[in-house]
Formats: C-alpha cells, sequence, structure tokens
C-alpha cells in the first residue's frame, strides 16, 4: 500500500518510499543434549592426542614420574626426543618413513585408481554378469583384512614374494570397500544425459572419462583416497607376517620393535623414542585430511542449487 503526503511548497503529493518487510527468520534450535554428547565425543577422541603430545615432551625418566596429561617438571624434552628420534639405531626411523610413504602412495594410490576405474565401469556400463559382480564386491566388503592375511602368506611363499615390498603392495591394491563407494557414487553423480552428449559430439570413452566424469567424481575419489591411505599407513598385521627384514618394515612394525626393546636382554627401554615416532607418524594423516577436506565440502554443494 502506497501512503502519500502533501508537499508545503507547491502543494503537490508526493509517493512516500515504501518500508521493506524483512521475513521472519526462525531462530536455529539448539539442543542441550546433543551439544554435551558432541563435546563427550569430541573430549573422548582428543584426550590421547593431547596425551601423545605432553608426553612427547618428556624423557624416559620423565615419563615414569610424571602425570600423563601433564608436563613433567623443569624439563621440555621435544627437541632432543625429536633428534633422537631421527637419528636412533643409523637412523632407521627415516627408512621406515620412506617405506610407508612408498605403500603408500604405490598401494593406496592404485588402490584408487583401481577402485575409481572399476565402480566407473560398473555404474555405467551394462553387461552380462553384473548382478553377480555386485555380490562379489558386497561380500567382500563384510569379509575382514585380518581374515585373508594367512592365506594370502601362503600364496605370496608359493610364488617367492614374502619379506619383499610387493607382499604388502599388491593385497594393498584391493580394495572392496573403495571399489563399492566409487560404484555408488559414480551412478548418482555422473548423469547419464551428459555422457550421451559427449558421445553424439565424438568423444571418446577414455576422453569422456578424463575430462567430464573425472572432476565430477572428485569428492568420491578423494574420500575413497583417504580411506585407502588411512588403512594402509596403519597396516601392522599384514606387514607383520610377511616380513622379516627391517629394513622393508613400516612404521607401525618398526615403533612396535622399539617398544618391544625393553622386554629384550641386554637392551634399552626408548618409550619415549616411541612416543614421539608415534606423534610424527600421525602428523601426515592430519595434514591430507584438512588439505583434502575441501574436496568434501565442494561435494556436498553440488547439486543444491537450483538453476
Amino acid at each position: 500500500m502506497t501512503t502519500t503526503v502533501q508537499s508545503s511548497s507547491s502543494g503537490r503529493t508526493a509517493a512516500a518510499p515504501r518500508r521493506k518487510v524483512r521475513p521472519y527468520r526462525r531462530a536455529p534450535r539448539r539442543s542441550t543434549t546433543l551439544t554435551l554428547l558432541t563435546g563427550l565425543v569430541a573430549v573422548y577422541s582428543l584426550i590421547p592426542l593431547v596425551w601423545l603430545v605432553i608426553n612427547a615432551t618428556k624423557t624416559q625418566q620423565g615419563l615414569l614420574s610424571s602425570f600423563g596429561l601433564w608436563f613433567a617438571d623443569g624439563e621440555f624434552a621435544l627437541w632432543s626426543n625429536l633428534r633422537q628420534t631421527f637419528t636412533y639405531d643409523d637412523g632407521v626411523f627415516l627408512r621406515w618413513l620412506g617405506n610407508t610413504v612408498m605403500y603408500v602412495v604405490v598401494g593406496a594410490g592404485g588402490a584408487t585408481l583401481l577402485a575409481t576405474l572399476a565402480g566407473y565401469g560398473l555404474a555405467k556400463f551394462a553387461f552380462a554378469g553384473r548382478r553377480a559382480v555386485f555380490a562379489i564386491v558386497i561380500g567382500a566388503v563384510a569379509v575382514p583384512g585380518t581374515a585373508l592375511a594367512v592365506p594370502t602368506f601362503l600364496m605370496f611363499s608359493k610364488m617367492g614374494l614374502t619379506n619383499t615390498p610387493w607382499s604388502v603392495i599388491i593385497p594393498s591394491l584391493v580394495s572392496p570397500f573403495g571399489l563399492y563407494l566409487m560404484w555408488t557414487f559414480s551412478a548418482q553423480a555422473v548423469p547419464d544425459e551428459m555422457l550421451e552428449a559427449a558421445r553424439v559430439d565424438g568423444a571418446g570413452e577414455f576422453r569422456t572419462f578424463f575430462r567430464i566424469s573425472v572432476p565430477l567424481l572428485g569428492p568420491g575419489i578423494v574420500t575413497a583416497l583417504l580411506f585407502n591411505m588411512v588403512v594402509t599407513w596403519n597396516n601392522y598385521f599384514l606387514p607383520l607376517i610377511m616380513l622379516k627384514d627391517p629394513d622393508w618394515y613400516p612404521l607401525t612394525i618398526g615403533l612396535n620393535a622399539w617398544n618391544e626393546q625393553a622386554q629384550t636382554a641386554g637392551s634399552e627401554a626408548v618409550f619415549n623414542l616411541v612416543i614421539t615416532g608415534s606423534l610424527l607418524t600421525i602428523l601426515p594423516l592430519l595434514a591430507a585430511f584438512l588439505l583434502l577436506q575441501r574436496y568434501w565440502q565442494s561435494g556436498l554443494a553440488a547439486g543444491s542449487v537450483k538453476e
């Protein structure tokens, strides 16, 4: 409704500006119970990390004479612990770190590539036996990796691959969960109409996949990569039964060997180096999650706005 006002000089009426009515916005709902539960989960998740950071600043004696969740009196041995970790036993920690990076790059990277190719093919191409493949993949996801470790060891021992990096890399290339994840993600993220349009324009399957499908599959690829990275980085049981040479140990097996030195006659306890090495071990995973989380955010926002 427009109102008029009388002008004092000319007698003419002028329309008063219409006042904008702001839409009512409901205040976000807050749940005290949910907030408390979230806080408890956060505390539960952060306490081990805090314990690790605090105890990485203590010497071997300080670990045994101080409270676990507080710093030792009169000492801050973080830098000396870091130096000893990298130089202890002729710098074998760096060797183990390099082995772990190699297993992750080749194993987790290869598993992500194979899962992406296979999942995309199963989602976008129809062929005989597709249902059988789906049943096999679901069954493989349900089987724990430890149940396959001993049969894998027996098979690799017949092939002469035990105590070599291939005994860790080859099993890491198979990721049933990553395959299932990329299968379901490809079916939803890549429209069939877009693929048909590219084929009509004369694009081949490989060009269509790398130029059109891969950008759309970015969040799914990053998710599968992070899962494979965590599994390979923290892999313990498979390298334990496959490797005997300490030069091929990953960090998980190497730090456990340092931890068991206290039970070996004539060996010194190096719990401070084990804790410092454990802190160094989790830093790359934390960095990977922080650097790659933007791909998850972009994936969640994709398709949320209607044009």
